[in-house]
């Protein structure tokens, strides 16, 4: 955008805290390759054009914003001379110069004086060479010790992650491994058992019913239904009773396992109808082992089943062999992002989900939410320390979709508030916190998905709220911008 040029007063230069240090030589220099110009109230320049000019207010109002979603959310807005936006790291080469990083306006007429970012770089270099270089040391060590700090702040999580990972594949692959040595030794069995009623009196049409007897027995260990405490108790002294009047050797071992299977008395006296007296015993083991059986081959499915699902949760969460941008349900990412925390979390946390699952899938950079994620919950749990309620809730708030993690932890005092999201500021103790957790998170949740990220906070009750956008209306704006 231009203005109205308006003619440059080097008296009027001197006066503006930038330049009140300069010789007449440099601030004749100011005039000539700079200019002034007068603005109506309206837009100097938008975020994302390319950056030529270096601004200083002379007269008048600014307002600089940045844009977030279809909003811009005002970040500076001030009357006082000397005030300066645009190109102000021209001296510094780089792409992230190279465009406006946010937008400028003015509310009233006002007037700026302005030097072409070339005429600005070569300015600084030629009157504070000293100053540009330790500027650009500075700059360019903040960025590089941001990005190695992130770096270390993805392995550390990265670390931390693995290690509850480690620990829950274990306990379901400890237990696959049990059942499997028990099953060897109860198929080892029963085939002894076997042998022995193949031997013995039996006739043919004995141990036809016996056979269909072990078939429905394995039917019903399939569908069994748990059974509360006092019900296991009274069904296993009835099954023990049954098994000590009809002189069945180890009825108190046999009783819990038919219980847990799901079986009855009722079964018992169908046994019993089908063979003599003197073979029962050998019947009700035999059975007993196709029992033991079926439950082991249970136990060896559910675990390696809850085997899979981790896996399944760690790609989730990892988004391996998936594309960086899809669309996609947050539920699923929030799902794997809760299980793979889940050693972390720790069992003095309960963990609520108040989930809408009606709320439509969104285009996203689903690992970098799931980033956004971790470290929102891994905030949390500390600020509990290990001791609480955790809720993750999903909402449609107007045209975005919010979600929610809130904790019952002691708060967010207010005089840090403002300060939580900025790189490398941390409440944790020297060496627990790198201080670029929020600073990720926020920089995911805005500058990438155009979303924002907010917190409310008071004593037992602290919410941090990413709202993110249901549609992306230009491609364009899901490159990242940091």
């Amino acid at each position: 955008m231009s203005g109205r040029p308006m003619p440059c007063d080097m008296g009027e230069l001197s006066t503006l805290f930038l330049f009140e240090k300069l010789d007449a030589d440099q601030l004749g220099r100011l005039c000539r390759e700079g200019r002034v110009e007068e603005f109506d109230p309206g837009p100097v320049y938008i975020e994302g054009d390319p950056a030529t000019c270096f601004f200083v207010l002379l007269e008048g109002t600014l307002v600089m914003s940045r844009r977030v979603g279809a909003d811009d959310v005002e970040t500076t807005r001030s009357s006082q001379r000397g005030v300066y936006a645009g190109a102000t790291q021209a001296y510094v080469s780089g792409p992230d110069q190279a465009n406006y990083r946010g937008s400028l306006r003015v509310t009233v007429p006002s007037r700026f004086f302005i030097l072409p970012a070339e005429t600005f770089s070569s300015i600084m270099r030629d009157w504070f060479p000293m100053a540009v270089h330790l500027l650009e040391g500075l700059f360019y060590g903040t960025q590089n010790a941001q990005r190695t700090i992130g770096q270390r702040e993805r392995l550390l999580a990265l670390g931390s992650l693995s290690a509850g990972l480690t620990h829950e594949l274990n306990n379901p692959a400890a237990a696959a491994v049990r059942a499997t040595s028990a099953l060897r030794e109860r198929v080892a069995k029963m085939r002894q058992k076997l042998g022995v009623i193949a031997a013995g009196p039996y006739k043919r049409h004995t141990l036809e019913i016996l056979v269909e007897i072990q078939e429905r027995t394995a039917e019903r260990v399939a569908k069994a239904t748990p059974l509360s405490p006092l019900e296991t108790s009274d069904r296993e002294d009835a099954l023990a009773d049954w098994l000590d009047d009809h002189d069945i050797a180890g009825g108190w071992q046999l009783a819990p396992t038919f219980v847990q299977a799901g079986l009855d008395t009722d079964w018992l006296d169908q046994v019993a109808a089908a063979v003599d007296e003197e073979t029962l015993q050998g019947a009700v083991h035999w059975l007993n082992y196709t029992v033991e059986t079926e439950l082991l081959m249970n136990e060896i499915e559910d675990s390696t089943t809850r085997i899979t699902h981790l896996v399944d949760a760690a790609k989730q969460y990892s988004q391996l062999d998936r594309a960086p941008y899809q669309v996609v349900d947050v539920h699923d990412l929030l799902d794997s992002t809760l299980m793979m925390l889940s050693g972390k979390i720790g069992s003095g946390v309960k963990v609520v989900k108040d989930f809408d699952r009606t709320l439509p899938k969104i285009p996203a950079y689903p690992g970098e939410l799931n980033q956004v994620w971790t470290n929102l919950i891994d905030n949390a749990v500390s600020a509990m320390d290990g001791e609480g309620t955790l809720t993750v809730r999903t909402a449609l708030d107007h045209d975005q979709l919010l979600v929610e993690f809130r904790d019952s932890g002691p708060g967010v005092p207010p005089e840090i508030r403002d300060r939580i999201f900025d790189p490398f500021f941390t409440t944790k103790p020297v060496g627990e916190g790198t201080g670029l957790g929020l600073d990720i998170s926020f920089r995911i949740v805005v500058n990438k998905h155009h979303g924002s990220i907010h917190v409310q906070s008071v004593p037992g009750d602290t919410r941090f709220q990413v709202r993110l956008p249901l549609t992306v209306a230009d491609t364009e704006t899901l490159e990242e911008s940091s």
